[in-house]
């Protein structure tokens, strides 16, 4: 299991180690002004709202936008929101322009999803954040996620950084199916918020980290390639931890791409480790001519 992590606005800005150029985990630089990741989320998406083109839906604010029903999961659960809301993600602004012209009832199925993930989708295109929401502590000048068991700040509770997958049959991690949704709703400042907020997860069994690794690489393209260093790095990191798994080494035998991904990112990682401790790096005090 691992000690919850809290990054310092300076961890952001820079890249992990050049073992990982290929198979990192991008980090947004910080900004001087201190304020919520969700307030940053809402400026940008305000701003896409302004230059986005006009698909069809009525001119006026959200309220006055048509009410879209989803049903979401194999229990068909419902879920409304609003049509200008939803069509921030150009996977649903699709839908809308081709099917919901000439049709009354304005209703989206997706069985395949999970009702726990898309409620969350909904909350950060409604707020620009999901709960726990990603808050800057401004004594400690740290990104840490909310208090969750807060009743006086708005909080809802303890909430499980894992997800029950039926269809799998696995425990994984909420944000990383987070991240894999939003690529596939091409949602790119929530797959960012996502990746964050993983970061600062703790108490994960190494099951549910190897088992959430094999779920990002099999649901996202080997063109994006942060979520998949995300894990690299961290059991590279936690090496010691996850040699003595037995959950590892059931999965190595398993193989798979993730784990040449992984003797890869290994080798580079020693190839650096002794770039830097080559004599021809060391330096030297000049002699004089």
């Amino acid at each position: 299991m691992f000690a919850r992590r809290t990054h310092h606005n300076e961890g952001f800005s820079k890249p992990y180690s050049s073992s990982f150029d290929k198979h990192r985990a991008g980090k947004a630089t910080s900004s001087k002004q201190k304020r919520s990741f969700r307030d940053a989320a809402a400026a940008v998406r305000k701003a896409d709202k302004v230059k986005k083109p006009d698909h069809g839906s009525p001119v006026g604010s959200t309220l006055t936008s048509p009410i879209v029903t989803i049903c979401v999961g194999p229990e068909q659960r419902l879920f409304a929101a609003h049509e200008d809301v939803l069509s921030h993600s150009p996977f649903f602004a699709a839908i809308c322009r081709g099917q919901f012209l000439e049709t009354a009832t304005k209703r989206v199925n997706l069985p395949e999803e999970l009702p726990e993930i898309f409620s969350s989708v909904l909350e950060y295109l409604y707020k620009g954040d999901y709960y726990p929401r990603l808050l800057h502590n401004k004594r400690r000048n740290i990104w840490e996620l909310e208090e969750m068991e807060n009743n006086n700040n708005g909080g809802r509770g303890h909430v499980e950084s894992t997800v029950v997958h039926h269809g799998a049959g696995q425990v994984l991690l909420k944000d990383t199916m987070l991240y894999c949704t939003a690529d596939k709703y091409g949602l790119d400042e929530l797959k960012r918020l996502a990746l964050r907020k993983q970061g600062l997860q703790s108490g994960i069994q190494c099951s549910t980290i190897l088992a959430s690794a094999r779920y990002a690489y099999a649901n996202t393209p080997d063109s994006d390639s942060k979520l998949r260093a995300h894990y690299l790095a961290l059991i590279i990191r936690s090496r010691a931890t996850f040699k003595r798994s037995g959950t590892m080494q059931m999965e190595m035998e398993k193989g798979g791409m993730m784990f040449f991904d992984l003797f890869v990112a290994i080798c580079n990682h020693m190839d650096d480790m002794a770039h830097a401790k080559s004599p021809l790096f060391t330096k030297s005090p000049r002699t004089p001519h």
